[in-house]
């Protein structure tokens, strides 16, 4: 993902926490924002209870690669911060795709599915 599409400072993800609204299913708890920007930016949370450095930066990987594929079909001029919960280690990209679709449409953020 670009520079511009990402959510990297402290003050910003805690900007987002306080005046956010958040939707959560099993697996990924989503936080919604309403930005300045043209574009959508995400920020990404997984912690060190998900599974070592290798397992957790494989499902950055993933949610990141989901909304490359799907960056047409989010509302844009939102920040997004994701936080990913213990049942994501062992999905496969499928199982995660279809998660955060379910979660993004219960947060009314996703126009339609491919």
């Amino acid at each position: 993902m670009k520079k511009e599409y990402r959510i990297k400072k402290n003050k910003e993800f805690q900007s987002v926490f306080q005046h956010g609204k958040s939707t959560a299913n099993r697996q990924f708890v989503v936080y919604v924002l309403q930005n300045e920007l043209e574009h959508f930016r995400i920020g990404l949370s997984v912690s060190k209870k998900i599974g070592n450095a290798v397992v957790r930066n494989r499902v950055k990987r993933l949610v990141r690669q989901f909304f490359l594929e799907h960056k047409e079909l989010v509302d844009q001029n939102k920040d997004y911060v994701i936080i990913a919960r213990k049942p994501v280690a062992e999905m496969d990209y499928a199982e995660v795709r279809s998660s955060l679709q379910h979660v993004l449409k219960r947060a009314k953020v996703l126009r339609k599915t491919v």
